[in-house]
């Protein structure tokens, strides 16, 4: 049993899975941010490799995509930073990026060296369910790497569940088909993550896109088991050139 599996095993509802920019807000600030992440009770974290054109991003993560890779955050810093995470970082650790990037570095040299330093899974947006079918989905199982689909509420029934089937670890459930940052109606998040929980799914299901303080966390778990926050935790560590202080600062307004 991997350490999502574990999490959700312990911890079926409420979970909070928190993303931030590799290389954010300095370069040397990434094992700083997770350690913060984890000391203030975050369940997970999603940590971004910053690209130049990060589709699914809203302005706010792309600006820190922008800052990271001015600062100089490679794929290969990535891991060189990554190196003994593991002695500070407990929680689950996915990798969120693109694939122009990982593609370059070489796709089976990247899965290799994400499990070897202790990363648990990758959420890929722009790889197709198919490609992974065909191609790239050994090569992360050979890795013992869970994989994250995504869904959104234009999502198709037959879709998402064949969507589930290919995920490991969990269903990321995107609130609308917007980018991230975007105020949400939480009355149609509710319909939506209803209308995902009668597929009786075979992975818990974390909501993100819109997720962004307290309240919003708390509608999101009502019908689903956690929730993903980004751009707000963005924004905060924006604000404040103590990246602990404001870590701790935020979650402890999410879950006090």
């Amino acid at each position: 049993m991997n350490r999502i599996e574990e999490l959700f095993k312990k911890k079926q509802n409420r979970v909070l899975n928190v993303y931030c920019t590799a290389g954010f807000p300095r370069l040397e600030d990434t094992l700083t941010v997770m350690k913060a992440l984890e000391d203030g009770g975050a369940d997970m974290i999603e940590l971004g490799m910053p690209y130049s054109d990060p589709l699914a991003d809203g302005p706010v993560i792309q600006h820190s995509s922008t800052i990271a890779l001015q600062n100089g955050m490679t794929i290969k810093k990535l891991f060189e930073q990554l190196r003994d995470f593991r002695k500070e970082v407990s929680v689950p650790v996915l990798l969120m990026g693109y694939m122009n990037p990982i593609l370059q570095y070489g796709f089976e040299k990247f899965c290799a060296e994400a499990s070897a330093v202790g990363v648990d899974g990758l959420t890929l947006p722009d790889l197709p369910e198919y490609e992974y079918e065909i191609e790239y989905g050994a090569i992360v199982k050979r890795y013992g790497l869970d994989f994250v689909f995504l869904v959104t509420p234009e999502t198709s029934g037959e879709r998402v569940k064949k969507l589930d089937a290919l995920s490991n670890g969990f269903l990321y459930a995107v609130s609308s088909s917007s980018t991230t940052g975007k105020d949400k109606n939480m009355a149609d998040v509710k319909t939506y993550l209803q209308k995902l929980k009668a597929f009786k799914l075979q992975n818990p299901v974390l909501v993100g896109f819109g997720i962004k303080d307290k309240q919003t966390f708390e509608a999101a778990c009502e019908n689903a088991n956690g929730a993903i926050i980004g751009t707000a935790f963005i924004k905060a560590l924006e604000n404040d050139t103590n990246v602990e202080r404001a870590t701790k600062k935020f979650l402890n307004e999410i879950i006090p």
